[in-house]
């Protein structure tokens, strides 16, 4: 078997954010669910976007985020998602690259432009996305780097990409690829609604496919149709070898078998929590690619999430490999 020469390989909605601040106020007056992700057209998204206040622009979408904080935390990192040949398309290029992730997907000639995700950050930290989808949707197995893939220890899939039916398609056919490789498959289930959409597809593409999942409380009872945490642990405990689900300030549990992990949150103040679930996952597979215990890897993802969330914008603004190696232990208990 071929030696890895990727750590992690992210496949996801390749979309430009921008980020503002808003009031509760505004919110209701454009009819969003606070805290939740709506998929807007064209129109809808020139509006918001002209309503909004001051932003700033970066090279976005959940598995995206997740490269580029792990390639942070010195994991060799690779990323295939779909943008156009346009000004949007050039940014998101130009700062997952600089981010130190390779990005081989061409950008779509002609058809739609780059996706962009309009994100308010409330008073309280909470994050409403609004996102038009744009080139994201074209994405298929024809976009699929199987060298990349074949080469990358953990192939990590962003549940966002579920929409489309010709992604869901490319996510089985990577996972095969990933596989036939010896390599681990990795999904995020991404958002409640998301789930809720696709439910179905998502827990056969669990059981029959991924290796991994990771799941914040509402996503998981939401896979599960259940208010019951634990016994939506339990579920998924059946269903995949390793689950790392996140409970925000209670820690994140970490299933494996007949293993089970309590991590506890890092202290921080809530500043802005795009991208929390993210960095929780690059640092969660950062760990794991180096070989570190799950409760290690559960404390790497806990420190990343805990420095995005304490800041404006969802891409690390301090050293998290100095974090890491700084802060003491996380675990709080280890059972089974």
């Amino acid at each position: 078997m071929t030696p890895p020469s990727l750590d992690i390989l992210g496949i996801g909605n390749a979309i430009v954010d921008v980020l503002a601040r808003a009031e509760d106020s505004f919110l209701e007056e454009h009819g969003m669910a606070k805290g939740g992700m709506a998929l807007i057209g064209t129109d809808q998204a020139e509006a918001i976007y002209a309503a909004m206040g001051p932003g700033v622009e970066s090279s976005g979408g959940s598995a995206a985020n997740t490269c580029a904080v792990a390639a942070g935390l010195g994991a060799k990192v690779g990323y295939l998602g779909k943008v156009a040949d346009d000004g949007l398309g050039q940014v998101f290029r130009h700062d997952i690259t600089a981010a130190g992730v390779a990005f081989p997907t061409p950008p779509l000639a002609g058809g739609a432009p780059t996706a962009r995700c309009l994100i308010l950050v409330s008073p309280d930290g909470q994050r409403t996305m609004n996102t038009f989808l744009g080139a994201c949707v074209t994405f298929g197995e024809a976009d699929l780097d199987q060298a990349a893939i074949a080469s990358a220890r953990i192939v990590y899939l962003e549940g966002y990409l579920f929409d489309p039916p010709a992604a869901q398609a490319a996510f089985r056919a990577a996972a095969r690829i990933a596989h036939q490789a010896g390599r681990q498959v990795a999904i995020t289930l991404s958002d409640p609604f998301c789930v809720g959409r696709h439910r179905a597809a998502f827990r056969a593409f669990i059981r029959e496919e991924a290796d991994i999942v990771f799941a914040n409380e509402a996503e998981i009872c939401a896979l599960y149709e259940t208010e019951d945490f634990d016994a939506a642990a339990e579920a998924v405990r059946a269903e995949v070898a390793i689950a790392a689900l996140t409970r925000s300030e209670k820690g994140s549990r970490i299933i494996a078998g007949s293993e089970t992990h309590e991590i506890r949150a890092e202290p921080t103040r809530l500043v802005d929590s795009t991208g929390a679930g993210d960095a929780y996952a690059a640092g969660f597979m950062a760990a794991l690619t180096r070989g570190l215990a799950l409760a290690e890897c559960g404390r790497w993802g806990s420190i990343a999430a805990a420095e995005v969330i304490s800041h404006f914008g969802a891409r690390p603004q301090a050293d998290l490999a100095a974090l890491v190696s700084s802060r003491p232990g996380g675990v709080a208990a280890a059972l089974g």
